[in-house]
């Protein structure tokens, strides 16, 4: 907490925060006085008048004004009028029909700020506006004649999320808030990321899930519902009794809407909010401002892409193969058959003819079920989860130089820090809601931002410094630039000499990384590494963010070290606003390998070759565990080909099109004796199944999910399971009670408070510690006090100091030659998640983005006479796909992007892809990839569509720009201050 400063409002003593505004200090001690425009997210933004006081006598906006010892607040006196005529002012643009409003659920802020301030009748009657409502986007509408202009929804767009979509023209007749420069909705380039809904304070924007569905009698057809409008306001003698029926009926509203606190299942953000829903009528996601991770911000999936719950196409009962088809069956059958079959395979060949693969989309509870089934049920370390894929470059990388694998700090250190440094990660669609605290911090105070990567993105394109280096160089320019700083003497002496092994060793590794190296091998510039170099130095904090564009390649653990080194030389490690940040794909990538789903990992990344860890988990468990190194899932698939795995037991992931070389993976499954496949959907690995188990998505389970920032949050139900699908976690341990385990568990809870009473990492995280919006950021200490930086008193090794380590440079396997001409780029989507098997059953989401579709540079288009719509074939040494083309300035020369997600089997991209992996954690090189492309057609419709947000035409502005309001002719000035200027004027 930061010093108090005591100041008097209305004769009382109050005491505030420094910092805090004079409207925070009435809250705490009145807490409805009126504020319509202010939100604590958004800040002041100074459009509504209402919360106008006198401060030392003098009427000012108390949200605008900086609290200040000594000061006298009075909310009495000449300013209540004045708040009246600002309302008043207010509801000649909004219509109240409060009772009648599927907005009326307690949390209207024109509702409740009316109704407080008792309001009886209009002083300026509404006037309808001349524009029609608008509803061409797919989840949410905005009506103009509710619209009280107050530019929350434009604050939040311009200034929070930073979309940079929405303003309000302040020059019309009656101004409005438009979208680009004025245009439908679904024409522009909003994201839908649902900030302006979320933030807006009446019924303007509003969730088209929630229109008609709310209120007890708003589901009634428009004409009726507008004579019960006109018909309420007639015979009420004033708004008191509409206000009084209006409150009734909201507390009525709560008996049938539910509202749920849970954790998003997409990315690894970890967003945390609030899910209304009536039956099974998913109504909205409304974030909370204490969700710790984003409180009031979403992305498009997060805010409305759950309809994917609901699908038809869920699984809904146990599957068993007979013959070419899978034939319904009871849980008990099919738990029976699969128990007697892994029994049989393990008796025949032994449990390591067995493996076993988590899933970064189960909760913690239920990774660490999967990896205890495979070691102390079949007794092997054969166990893995989709972190081999992406993210446990970064985790090596992270242990060899600072000794934990995991961020060093939090989102809000990103947020705070001089410099953000991007490598290989596209965080405004990969992982949206963390990307608007960059974006935030660089528009509205000055962040640097220095962004590397092969396309030109969201972020490089607001960046300070972009890089574009040759694919798979980063190490060599990373290094460079650490070498160059260390010569001009710009490294941290003291950070080093105190805190950090092998600097000298260190030294003389980087003497081959010259500028002049790096320029050769990366294509850039030594002036643009200078400066990079320059720009690193001058910033006082600084964070570096990396991703699949990184940890994808042959030399991903080396390249994630070098960022490693970069940090220790600069002292950007182990204080408050600096470290590393590998930012973690799915919702709980991190929470997987926390929980041992690794063959080399308990637990706690304890060592499963440590006797005494192993003797732990003996002791705990009452089994002896297996010494013998497992299969990573890349050495499963080949194991399967050389005739030594003979089953595999696979929980929520998507092998058989994410895991690289597809077509050599899915050959290896039709390979196997015996596969059990357990997930909410048929998905391409179902089809290779003899038994697919339906499980429950995360809306119909509870548990815990451990974010990209080692935040741990609990999820509650919002649905009792479908059909007779299951929670993950109450199939597991059905499974390893009928194979003699005797577990036994009831709840989530036991499995949780079990799992980090073993670890010593997270030995006080317990489930009652996690309450609501709760949460816990491990190493987390048996008393539960948790830890938001990483290594702020020295480093987990024996001598508490960091390591430098020397890394090795592999260059890229498959690089263009002359049948493969092209390099083929791969990513995520903004709209969709991974492979699309969820997003891609959400409607307005697949309206938007229908398929995938490949991003091709102006000068290969006019290279191969192409143009936006072509339809083309890429063929790899390892398969083919079929697509159409964007002709786009996003990538250059001969280099392609294929977004990863699509519903076609015939573009998923992994078909191209090859099993050269990374040497250390045999990560598959997803990003080494040479194609050549032949074009089957070289025109046709376009594949990007109307309603994508990529068509649209963004106008940046400062914010609402509220001058302009007060420079009307028919504003008057309510402040003092704005009466002084005007009369100036």
């Amino acid at each position: 907490m930061g010093q108090l400063i005591s100041l008097e409002i209305d004769g009382v003593m109050c005491a505030v925060e420094s910092g805090s505004s004079v409207l925070d200090a009435i809250l705490s001690v009145s807490e409805h006085y009126p504020h319509i425009c202010y939100h604590k997210a958004l800040g002041p933004i100074q459009t509504c008048d209402t919360c106008i006081c006198e401060v030392d006598g003098e009427l000012l906006r108390a949200c605008a004004t900086p609290a200040a010892t000594g000061m006298k607040v009075s909310t009495s006196g000449r300013s209540p009028e004045v708040r009246m005529e600002a309302l008043d002012r207010i509801l000649h643009n909004h219509e109240l029909y409060c009772t009648v409003c599927d907005n009326n659920n307690g949390n209207c802020t024109v509702h409740n700020t009316s109704m407080h301030m008792g309001v009886e009748h209009q002083k300026y009657p509404f006037e309808p506006k001349p524009y029609e409502q608008d509803n061409s986007n797919p989840f949410y509408r905005y009506d103009p004649d509710q619209c009280i202009l107050c530019g929350r929804c434009v604050e939040a767009c311009q200034n929070l999320q930073v979309s940079e979509v929405l303003s309000i023209d302040w020059e019309r007749e009656r101004p409005r808030v438009i979208w680009d420069d004025d245009r439908p909705i679904n024409e522009s380039s909003c994201v839908s990321c649902g900030h302006c809904v979320t933030v807006c304070p009446c019924n303007a924007l509003m969730e088209k899930n929630m229109l008609g569905e709310a209120g007890f009698m708003t589901g009634i057809r428009p004409s009726l519902w507008e004579s019960m409008v006109h018909l309420t306001k007639e015979i009420e003698p004033g708004y008191g009794p509409i206000f009084t029926v209006s409150e009734i009926e909201s507390q009525m509203r709560e008996s049938r809407i539910k509202r749920t606190k849970t954790v998003c299942t997409y990315c690894g953000v970890g967003c945390s909010f609030d899910v209304w829903t009536k039956g099974r009528k998913i109504l909205k996601v409304e974030p909370q401002m204490e969700a710790p991770a984003n409180q009031v911000s979403t992305c498009v999936k997060g805010k409305f892409g759950w309809d994917f719950v609901n699908s038809d196409e869920r699984l809904t009962s146990p599957l068993i193969r007979k013959g070419d088809q899978f034939v319904p069956v009871s849980w008990d059958e099919a738990l029976d058959y699969t128990a007697r079959r892994l029994a049989e395979i393990k008796a025949k060949h032994g449990p390591d003819a067995i493996g076993c693969i988590s899933s970064s989309k189960c909760t913690n509870e239920e990774n660490y079920l999967m990896q205890k089934f495979a070691r102390a049920v079949i007794g092997t370390n054969n166990i893995d989860n989709c972190s081999r894929y992406c993210q446990t470059p970064a985790t090596e990388g992270l242990r060899r130089t600072f000794g934990l694998g995991g961020d060093t700090g939090s989102i809000g250190d990103l947020a705070n820090t001089d410099l953000v440094i991007v490598v290989g990660a596209n965080p405004a669609e990969s992982h949206p809601v963390l990307s608007t605290r960059i974006r935030r911090a660089h528009k509205t105070r000055g962040q640097k931002l220095i962004v590397a990567d092969l396309r030109k993105n969201d972020l490089s394109s607001r960046a300070d410094i972009f890089l574009h280096p040759r694919p798979g160089t980063d190490l060599i320019w990373l290094s460079a630039v650490t070498k160059y700083i260390i010569d001009q003497g710009w490294h941290d002496q003291k950070f080093i000499a105190q805190k950090v092994n092998g600097f000298d060793e260190f030294v003389a590794w980087l003497g081959t990384y010259t500028l002049d190296y790096a320029e050769q091998e990366t294509g850039l510039s030594k002036e643009r590494l200078v400066q990079t170099a320059e720009m690193i130095h001058n910033a006082g904090s600084v964070c570096i963010c990396w991703a699949m564009g990184v940890t994808q390649q042959m030399s991903g653990s080396e390249t994630s070290t070098a960022i490693c080194n970069l940090l220790l030389a600069t002292g950007n490690v182990g204080r408050p606003n600096t470290g590393a940040y590998p930012l973690r794909g799915h919702n709980n990538v991190q929470g997987a390998g926390d929980m041992g789903c690794a063959p080399t990992y308990l637990p706690g990344y304890e060592f499963v070759a440590d006797d005494a860890a192993r003797a732990k988990y003996e002791a705990a468990w009452g089994v002896k565990l297996s010494t013998k190194p497992g299969l990573d899932n890349h050495h499963m698939v080949e194991k399967i080909h050389e005739g030594e795995l003979k089953a595999m037991y696979v929980m929520g992931e998507e092998m058989a099109i994410v895991d690289s070389n597809a077509n050599h993976v899915q050959a290896a499954f039709e390979k196997l004796e015996f596969f059990v496949v357990q997930d909410v959907f048929f998905s391409k690995t179902a089809q290779f199944a003899d038994v697919i188990l339906p499980a429950s998505p995360s809306f119909e389970k509870e548990g815990t999910f451990t974010n990209t920032e080692r935040r741990i949050q609990r999820l509650y139900r919002v649905f009792e399971p479908m059909g007779e699908s299951k929670p993950d976690w109450e199939i597991v341990t059905a499974l390893a009670d009928r194979l003699g385990a005797d577990w036994n568990y009831t709840h989530p809870s036991e499995i949780l408070d079990e799992a980090m009473g073993l670890t010593e990492l997270m030995k006080g995280v317990r489930y009652e510690r996690l309450q609501g919006y709760h949460s816990l950021q491990w190493p987390v200490h048996e008393d539960g006090t948790d830890t938001s930086h990483l290594y702020l008193d020295g480093f987990p090794f024996p001598d508490n100091r960091a390591n430098f380590y020397i890394p090795t440079w592999y260059p890229p396997v498959l690089e263009p030659n002359e049948e493969y001409d092209l390099h083929l780029n791969n990513g995520r989507m903004l709209e969709h998640f991974h492979e699309g098997n969820l997003t891609y059953r959400v409607q307005g989401i697949r309206e938007k983005v229908p398929t995938t579709y490949l991003e091709i540079s102006e000068e290969l288009a006019r290279e191969r006479s192409i143009s936006t719509g072509a339809l083309v074939r890429l063929t790899s040494p390892y398969g083919t796909v079929k697509l159409r083309v964007v002709v786009t300035d996003r990538v250059t020369g001969h280099e392609l992007y294929l977004p990863m997600n699509t519903p076609k089997d015939h573009e998923a991209v992994n078909y191209l892809t090859s099993s050269y992996h990374d040497e250390i954690t045999h990560t598959p090189a997803y990003k080494d990839i040479s194609v050549r492309m032949e074009v089957l057609k070289d025109k046709g419709p376009s594949p990007m569509v109307r309603g994508n947000f990529r068509l649209g035409n963004p106008q940046p502005r400062p914010g609402v720009m509220v001058e302009r309001k007060w420079k009307r002719r028919d504003y008057t000035p309510l402040t003092d201050t704005d009466k002084a200027l005007e009369q100036e004027r």
